[in-house]
């Protein structure tokens, strides 16, 4: 087991997120080396969290990269063979690194991410006979809040693609991993929490970037691995939804509910047009929309 864990480098992307971090570092044994992306210009985070934890190192990244380009930062001074990809809002439970332990031990190595389960977070699973014992489950993707990467089994030059700013990143990821004929499992015995949205904060700012961000990266995924035409298809009905909502709340005079629509169509209006994923939570914050 100490030999695992030396060979494990924790990487989790902060965002303005010391208010909640310092559980999730706690939660990882302090012989476990963690690297911290901090997508801000917050020097003093680094200092604390430096000062605080010997096993912390803190890397400022001087603007908001998003999960993937700050992952893959963070990816870029792992030098084990293990990189656990790690959201700050999330803690993991004593048994997580040691069951994660044995189910690489009995896979041999042969895998490409192992994830801790989460109750209620993984509901497809591939139909894989799962030969070694059922808390071993093989599935086709899982969640970016919490896994372990194993470095020696990828071969792509990023590992995330940095086009993405904000959701699918780890979905495009082990597409991409499973057509190159890697193997992705679940650890049902191995435990995490995960608070969800507590990392960024939940102000209208945030939401709208969401919103933005959730509609642009579906239209991208779908048409990168499926082409255009089905990405239209499958946005078309959102599209026309977040249009109908958008009139209604104006109608309506409901303010937070127009701007989310808004920005859901912005997003994929942007998307259809080639645009990158531009917009960050700074840009939105000079329009002062405050919180509801």
């Amino acid at each position: 087991m100490d030999s695992f864990e030396k060979n494990v480098t924790f990487v989790i992307v902060s965002f303005k997120s010391d208010h909640i971090i310092e559980r999730c570092i706690k939660s990882i044994k302090p012989n476990v080396k963690i690297i911290i992306v901090e997508n801000s210009d917050n020097v003093n985070v680094k200092n604390y969290l430096e000062n605080k934890f010997s096993n912390v190192e803190v890397v400022i990244a001087k603007e908001n990269l998003g999960y993937g380009r700050g992952n893959n930062l963070g990816i870029s001074k792992v030098n084990t063979q293990y990189a656990f990809i790690l959201n700050p809002d999330a803690v993991l439970e004593d048994n997580c690194l040691p069951e994660l332990y044995k189910a690489q031990l009995l896979l041999k190595g042969d895998f490409t991410i192992l994830a801790p389960n989460l109750l209620n977070n993984y509901g497809f699973f591939s139909d894989k006979n799962n030969d070694l014992q059922k808390e071993i489950i093989e599935v086709d993707y899982v969640k970016g809040f919490a896994m372990l990467i194993n470095l020696k089994k990828i071969n792509f030059q990023k590992i995330f693609d940095e086009n993405f700013f904000l959701f699918l990143e780890e979905i495009d990821l082990c597409k991409r991993i499973r057509e190159n004929s890697g193997k992705i499992f679940v650890i049902q015995n191995s435990k995490v929490q995960h608070l969800g949205k507590q990392a960024s904060g939940d102000s209208l700012n945030i939401k709208l970037c969401r919103n933005w961000h959730w509609m642009w990266s579906l239209y991208y995924y779908n048409c990168k691995h499926f082409g255009s035409l089905v990405a239209y298809k499958i946005t078309l009905y959102k599209f026309i939804s977040s249009l109908i909502k958008m009139i209604i709340a104006i109608l309506f005079l409901k303010k937070e509910k127009y701007l989310i629509h808004r920005y859901r169509l912005l997003g994929l209006i942007n998307a259809y047009q080639g645009k990158n994923s531009w917009l960050r939570p700074s840009y939105l914050n000079k329009f002062n929309y405050g919180k509801k």
